[in-house]
């Protein structure tokens, strides 16, 4: 029994001690925002850092890109951070992909926020002219310790949607 119980012990605080090298990540609504671009940014052939992508995420957190096909209509796809990674992961890591903020607007109401985050994306750092913008609809809450992202819904420009002045820097 004692030896299960060091074991209980040790598991819990190796597993706090590999979190909270994260927890300068997740202590203001900027630095969540900025940690969020960084994690899904890097070169062709750049393993990103998926642990600290998925400590950013509530457990029930949804990220929900939306497109819009050749008719007009909308479709919405609702992924946990684990089915992001599933489906992007090797995509970004085989091609490169660079996500740079070009504009925000945040909302706050005690413990929830709402930031509408425009971005400009690039297959690489050095790149001048993104192959894509668009807006990231990005709910958070405050639970008296961190900020959590709980969703991501985004939606990238097109030449229906362009995105206004006021939602650029």
């Amino acid at each position: 029994m004692k030896k299960i119980l060091i074991l209980i012990m040790l598991y819990n605080v190796q597993a706090y001690s590999q979190n909270s090298k994260y927890t300068k990540n997740v202590q203001s609504i900027d630095v969540v925002i900025e940690t969020l671009y960084a994690v899904i940014s890097g070169d062709k052939g750049v393993e990103r850092d998926w642990d600290l992508f998925t400590y950013l995420f509530h457990e029930n957190a949804k990220l929900i890109p939306m497109t819009i096909n050749e008719k007009g209509k909308s479709n919405i796809q609702f992924l946990s951070p684990k089915e992001y990674i599933d489906n992007s992961g090797k995509w970004l890591f085989e091609n490169g992909f660079h996500e740079k903020e070009i504009g925000r607007t945040t909302e706050q109401f005690g413990n929830i926020a709402h930031v509408f985050s425009s971005y400009e994306s690039f297959r690489t750092k050095y790149e001048k002219k993104p192959f894509s913008r668009g807006i990231n609809s990005i709910q958070l809450h405050f639970d008296g310790d961190r900020w959590w992202i709980l969703n991501v819904y985004w939606m990238a420009e097109n030449n229906k949607n362009i995105i206004q002045d006021k939602y650029l820097f």
